[in-house]
């Protein structure tokens, strides 16, 4: 049941003078429930929760630990059909799409969990001493992975339950250790809460320490900026936009204590389409990349936003094709009218543009907050000129940019901002003749796709989900996957210090049975 609380450790608390609701935007009306925005003492008895529940969580075994997200992952099947239909008004997204992410939310906890029960993430190495080593004795060192502490996750308004309070960044931080604190997404509190009170849930069935989790609502920014300034806060993970994790970042540098924030922000997800490709494909390709386009109302973060050719007779019917198969394409919901609202600027900013020609746009009547889908065109040249058309467009909108040759190809690839996927569209011998624009693709981006689409992310240890700045705020780590623990921990080194004394994952006898590197030679 939605109470419109929040959840400060295992209590439910609504001490905030400040309320709001969701909105249905398929309805395009409020939903009913009433939610209460923290207020300052929550915000700090959560902090402080989270602060002391990690002197005892950081602590707790592998094996235990996996308990408590196999836990959460039990409970959240539990809710059933009231997280279904609460996610559903809440989002105007379907059914389908609902139980499919709860499913992805699932596979996640699962993972983390297969993952700290095994143990090897740790990465432990040991380097023995050696006193009789000259001109200077060797010492005992020992190093492995240990928890930040409390991190703070905002919660994304296009993925409630995936990239939100269950979700990856919740999840990893568990794993490694880590108290998490949520900022509720305003959008989709009630399904926030639905969630939260399924972590709680688990963490009391498990034996967890009270203030392990904690979920805050807010309806603005004040309460993500007092978590961010929390002397106890240790880290900060974001899914958003890029003005929104740059202040995050802007804000956890000025502290006294300077913290991470690891922010997954906006992508064009450029989608390079060579000549040879485009003469043997071009219409199946027009059609594929219009579904990609409108694939969820556009609201993917690896949502192709920017297509680049060689100009051609090819490229010109491509562009053609393109936008007849996107005038095909029924209009959808966006999340919010705020969000729309946010479409339509950005939209009518590009298409005021000098130079744009608009090839394609769903001019037909459309429900409230329903998005009209939009394809332009550019000059190479009018691109490299004007960087505003270098900018995300979050919904269904894709450019096309006509390149005059191969050369100014490979220069606008060089000066695109940095982007969490790219793509190559290419017959399989184009690939060895332009080597220089591979290179230069693969330096912009944290992911290369090969004549595919860039919507969809699996989940995998081998999914880079990140990219150079502005697609994330440091590149070596991925939003996605296991490896995504590596955000919420720091390498720690042990010297000479008594076996006994040791944690298990270090000791001499490898009581764990984890894989580790011991005197240079790995022993799995």
């Amino acid at each position: 049941m939605i109470t419109g609380k929040n959840h400060i450790g295992n209590q439910l608390s609504a001490e905030g003078s400040k309320t709001f609701k969701t909105f249905d935007p398929i309805s395009n009306i409020e939903n009913s429930s009433i939610h209460y925005e923290a207020s300052q003492k929550e915000i700090n008895e959560a902090v402080c929760l989270a602060s002391d529940a990690f002197k005892e969580f950081r602590t707790i075994s592998g094996e235990r630990k996996a308990a408590f997200l196999n836990a959460i992952a039990d409970e959240i099947l539990a809710l059933d059909d009231e997280l279904i239909q609460t996610y559903c008004s809440e989002t105007g997204l379907p059914a389908g799409r609902a139980k499919g992410e709860r499913g992805r939310t699932i596979g996640q906890l699962r993972n983390f969990a297969n993952l700290v029960a095994e143990g090897s993430w740790v990465e432990a190495s040991i380097d023995t001493a050696d006193p009789e080593r000259t001109p200077a004795p060797k010492p005992d060192l020992r190093k492995m992975l240990i928890p930040l502490g409390p991190i703070v996750v905002f919660g994304a308004s296009n993925f409630p339950l995936a990239y939100s309070t269950a979700g990856g960044d919740t999840a990893a931080a568990f794993a490694a250790g880590c108290p998490v604190i949520v900022k509720s997404h305003p959008m989709h509190a009630g399904t926030g809460e639905l969630v939260a009170s399924a972590i709680v849930k688990a963490a009391m069935a498990t034996g967890m320490p009270n203030g392990v989790f904690s979920n805050l609502n807010s309806s603005g920014i004040a309460v993500g900026v007092d978590l961010v300034k929390h002397p106890k806060v240790k880290a900060v993970g974001f899914t958003g936009s890029i003005k929104g994790g740059r202040a995050l970042l802007d804000l956890a540098a000025k502290r006294e204590e300077p913290i991470p924030v690891f922010a997954e922000m906006g992508s064009v997800n450029p989608v390079i389409i060579l000549p040879e490709a485009l003469h043997e494909n071009g219409k199946n390709l027009a059609k594929t990349y219009a579904g990609s386009i409108t694939l969820g109302t556009g609201q993917f973060c690896t949502n192709p936003g920017l297509l680049l050719g060689i100009k051609s007779a090819e490229l010109t019917a491509f562009i053609q094709n393109l936008g007849k198969e996107i005038l095909q394409i029924q209009p959808s919901v966006m999340l919010h009218p705020t969000i729309i609202g946010a479409y339509e600027a950005n939209k009518d900013n590009t298409i005021a543009q000098s130079n744009i020609e608009v090839v394609a746009q769903y001019n037909d009547e459309v429900q409230p907050n329903f998005a009209q889908q939009v394809i332009t065109t550019v000059e190479g040249q009018t691109f490299l000129d004007n960087s505003t058309l270098h900018q995300e467009v979050f919904g269904p909108f894709s450019m096309v940019v006509q390149c005059k040759d191969t050369r100014q190809l490979e220069e606008i690839i060089s000066q695109l901002e940095g982007q969490l996927t790219g793509t190559i569209i290419a017959e399989n011998d184009e690939i060895v003749s332009h080597s220089k624009i591979i290179e230069a693709l693969q330096n912009r981006v944290g992911r290369i796709i090969y004549n595919g689409v860039p919507t969809g992310v699996e989940v995998s240890p081998s999914m880079v989900h990140g990219g150079p700045y502005p697609s994330s705020t440091d590149s070596r780590f991925t939003a996605v996957g296991i490896n995504s623990i590596k955000r919420w921990v720091r390498p720690f080194s042990f010297q000479d210090w008594p076996n006994s004394l040791l944690p298990d994952e270090l000791k001499d006898e490898n009581p764990l049975g984890i894989s580790r590197h011991e005197d240079g030679v790995y022993k799995p």
